[in-house]
């Protein structure tokens, strides 16, 4: 899907290189500001949204920096997509066939936000956010991760996906956002991409757009006893210059990133390069499910918009439905 979007949303030439002109001259002369604490201030309302995907699509291979045409070409093919399907549906379709839904049968152009442009960082535009492999795809799985994950698909099938909630994904039941996008790590996602930052003396939180997660991370702090396990994970901070690094580890069992082991570990890092501008990258360690660590780079990028509420209510009107629906399927099965 994300492959898709990249070849689909965006804004006119002149308006790109105007906005990359104004960013880089920006930051050739900028002071980043700094909290009553001193330390750099990373507060604001961010956005991370962009049409370029995680994984690198495979026509640019090895290939992670774009020329400023390809990046305008792509862009203008995202905006001709966007017009086309902002158009008015068709109000005599046929409905939809059960198994072969379309995403524009649940979700139409207007519910998207996930960007015009191509990821611009530190000058460059890029045609992966993965950046380390070079080939920008997530590192293959270890036979023991693939050995893992098979048998917890086997585990999950043998006891019903469908016999209660405690069954069903953890974003279907409101309790964490779905696609990592509350993370860590912090992954732009088809929509609610904001994140509002805000600092005190030993304390950053994040708020996510995405239902409604908050991520409490704390500064120059101990860790937390190991038996501890919250969402999101254990976020312990310090600041390396004017970069703010977070390392994260013991995250709940419930809660695994790309079939992440119990030791997954992530470090992040905040850096205001601009007074609109946070470069955010992370770097994924976890020998148990990938063959090598992997990284990316997504620039967070200041907004003037506002930050709404994510009222999820599948796990308050969906969920009852779809277990209810599994009982009426077993009832039925048992009859025959």
């Amino acid at each position: 899907m994300k492959t898709i979007t990249f070849l689909a949303r965006g804004f006119l030439s002149c308006v790109v290189g105007s906005y990359v002109i104004a960013t880089m001259a920006q930051s050739a002369d900028f002071e980043v500001p700094r909290t009553r604490d001193g330390v750099p201030d990373l507060q604001g309302m961010w956005t991370s949204n962009t049409i370029t995907p995680l994984s690198r699509p495979a026509e640019f291979g090895d290939k992670l920096v774009l020329g400023r045409d390809e990046a305008i070409r792509l862009e203008a093919v995202v905006a001709e997509y966007s017009a086309q399907q902002d158009l008015p549906s068709d109000p005599d379709r046929e409905a939809p066939v059960k198994g072969k839904i379309d995403l524009a049968d649940s979700y139409n152009n207007f519910w998207f936000d996930d960007g015009t442009l191509v990821a611009e960082y530190n000058g460059e535009y890029r045609s992966s956010l993965i950046v380390d492999p070079v080939n920008g795809q997530m590192p293959a799985y270890t036979a023991a991760a693939t050995q893992r994950i098979d048998a917890s698909r086997a585990e999950r099938e043998s006891r019903g996906r469908f016999d209660g909630p405690e069954s069903r994904p953890l974003a279907e039941r409101c309790l964490l956002s779905f696609s990592s996008s509350g993370g860590p790590p912090m992954l732009p996602i088809l929509y609610n991409n904001h994140y509002q930052i805000v600092q005190s003396p030993g304390y950053v939180m994040i708020l996510v757009e995405m239902v409604h997660d908050a991520r409490i991370i704390r500064i120059d702090d101990d860790p937390l006893p190991s038996a501890f396990r919250p969402w999101m994970g254990d976020s312990v901070a310090h600041w390396e210059g004017d970069t703010l690094v977070v390392e994260t580890n013991k995250f709940n069992p419930s809660q695994r990133f790309r079939n992440s082991s119990d030791n997954f570990q992530i470090v992040e890092r905040f850096t205001r390069t601009a007074e609109q501008r946070i470069n955010y990258s992370f770097t994924i360690h976890d020998p148990e499910t990938f063959v090598q660590d992997w990284s990316a780079e997504i620039p967070m990028n200041l907004t003037d918009e506002r930050l709404y509420e994510y009222a999820c209510h599948e796990g308050n009107y969906s969920l009852p439905g779809v277990l209810a629906g599994a009982r009426l399927d077993e009832r039925e099965a048992g009859s025959n």
